[in-house]
């Protein structure tokens, strides 16, 4: 079991089983469909309880809503942490973009100080001279 983020594709560049899973369960989870399920079931709450019915039928019907509850939140954690990850990759490619488009202008990227850089290592230029000072 590896703990990697669970949007990261494999080596071959193809989704898990679990990744096409929580894919289709998401897909599904956001449909009407689903959300008339869950009405159905909170009906089904709800008449256990106004019908009198016997505390196993109440203690199913409870039960049922804490599972549901419990894997919409599973599946809400993955979809939140494979939109942060895809969101991850898009400014990665912004910035990259930008370091790439600043290098053209003026032969090389700048450094988070404003200092160019050379050989990994940021170096800032003097105000009395125009040559680096290392």
């Amino acid at each position: 079991m590896t703990f990697e983020h669970p949007a990261r594709k494999r080596e071959d560049g193809r989704r898990g089983r679990f990744e096409e899973f929580a894919e289709l369960a998401s897909n599904f989870t956001s449909s009407p469909l689903f959300a008339f399920l869950c009405l159905c079931l909170v009906a089904a709450f709800v008449a256990a309880h106004v019908a009198g019915l016997s505390v196993e039928w109440q203690l199913l019907v409870g039960d049922s809503m804490g599972a549901v509850t419990l894997l919409l939140l599973a599946m809400l954690k993955n979809a939140e942490r494979r939109a942060e990850h895809a969101i991850q990759r898009k400014l990665d490619a912004v910035a990259r973009a930008m370091l790439e488009q600043q290098g053209g202008r003026r032969g090389q990227a700048q450094g988070p100080e404003g200092g160019r850089r050379h050989g990994g290592a940021t170096v800032r230029r003097s105000a009395r001279t125009s040559r680096a000072v290392g």
